[in-house]
């Protein structure tokens, strides 16, 4: 019985999609793309380091808010 593997790429199957990316999008693109998609990964750990620190502040806020 034959299983299906998500995602079981070898490295040709991985040259061969890169070899596609840089025809699609060129030599001079692929580095742009690549650094905006670093600097959104940034920006959004960056927002759930900060959501993290706002629940502990909005609870106790909260807590006084129901009682006036």
């Amino acid at each position: 019985m034959i299983t299906l593997t998500i995602l079981s790429l070898s490295w040709q199957h991985l040259l061969i999609v890169a070899l596609i990316l840089l025809i699609l999008f060129g030599g001079k693109k692929i580095p742009e793309m690549m650094k905006g998609l670093g600097s959104g990964i940034k920006e959004f750990k960056d927002a759930v380091k900060e959501e993290d620190k706002k629940p502990s502040d909005n609870q106790n806020s909260g807590t006084s808010a129901n009682n006036s």
